[in-house]
């Protein structure tokens, strides 16, 4: 069988950690920023851990083990 490519989407927008663990961005964060305050912006600045149900999609397209 031929190796799977890793999906070019997803290997600029999500991170697996040492853990196995799946980092990605948060939402809302893009515009209409002037009604949300400095401290949810910070927040929403550093990388999200993505859902343990979307986990193993993701971890497909990267092409890491299970």
């Amino acid at each position: 069988m031929p190796k799977m490519k890793t999906h070019s989407g997803a290997k600029k927008r999500f991170k697996v950690s040492a853990k196995g663990k799946v980092r990605g961005r948060h939402a809302f964060t893009s515009h209409i920023l002037e009604k949300k305050s400095p401290k949810r912006k910070r927040r929403l600045g550093r990388p999200a851990q993505i859902s343990d149900h979307d986990a193993p999609r993701v971890k497909k397209l990267l092409g890491v083990g299970k």
